[in-house]
């Protein structure tokens, strides 16, 4: 198994180690919880907005996808459950070190995100170079018109793909948990 498809197998504990730092150094503040809050519940939002179209595949430890998907949030970017799951770590990250001292605020911010950013830039092109392989010329006329990260403004044509809200509960079981913990532990926290 190459280190790219190693990484992917293992993303969601990678991705658990910056979480448990803020857990365990973070230092609420109401300002902070305010603010975090609301932007962790938008990650979230848009990650389920995105299972919806992609189905159970995500929780795969192997890439697979039975189809191209291009619709709902798939239209405006090619990673919109890594985008999803980005805002909700920073609303994390800044809602637990709003007490913390600047530079170990700074410090926990910039794990948490530094962390996401190493997981993705090494799994996203596993994830593309799967996709490519699969779907060939119908991949790279997607990828030549939805940007890889940061969404675009109007939706790409064609759409393909439907929502189906009925697999966001199998789906998404243990991020739901994972989350749930999360916020409790932030006001908790907070009110400590």
């Amino acid at each position: 198994m190459d280190a790219r498809a190693l990484v992917f197998k293992h993303r969601g504990a990678l991705l658990a180690l910056p979480a448990v730092a803020l857990a365990i150094f973070g230092k609420p503040s109401a300002a902070s919880v305010a603010l975090g809050i609301p932007l962790a519940l938008a990650g979230e939002a848009i990650r389920i907005w995105a299972v919806g179209y992609s189905g159970v595949t995500t929780r795969s430890d192997t890439v697979t996808a039975p189809e191209l998907v291009t619709a709902g949030p798939y239209a405006y970017v090619r990673n919109p459950l890594y985008l999803g799951n980005f805002i909700t770590a920073l609303g994390f990250a800044l809602g637990f070190t709003g007490g913390n001292a600047p530079l170990s605020r700074l410090a926990l911010v910039g794990l948490s995100l530094g962390t996401m950013v190493a997981v993705y830039a090494t799994i996203v092109p596993h994830e593309e170079a799967y996709l490519r392989e699969t779907f060939g010329t119908r991949f790279e006329e997607y990828a030549a018109r939805v940007p890889r990260t940061l969404p675009q403004l109007v939706p790409a044509q064609p759409e393909v793909g439907r929502y189906d809200p009925s697999v966001i509960a199998r789906a998404e079981s243990r991020t739901f948990a994972t989350f749930g913990a999360m916020l409790g532990l932030l006001l908790l926290k907070a009110a400590l």
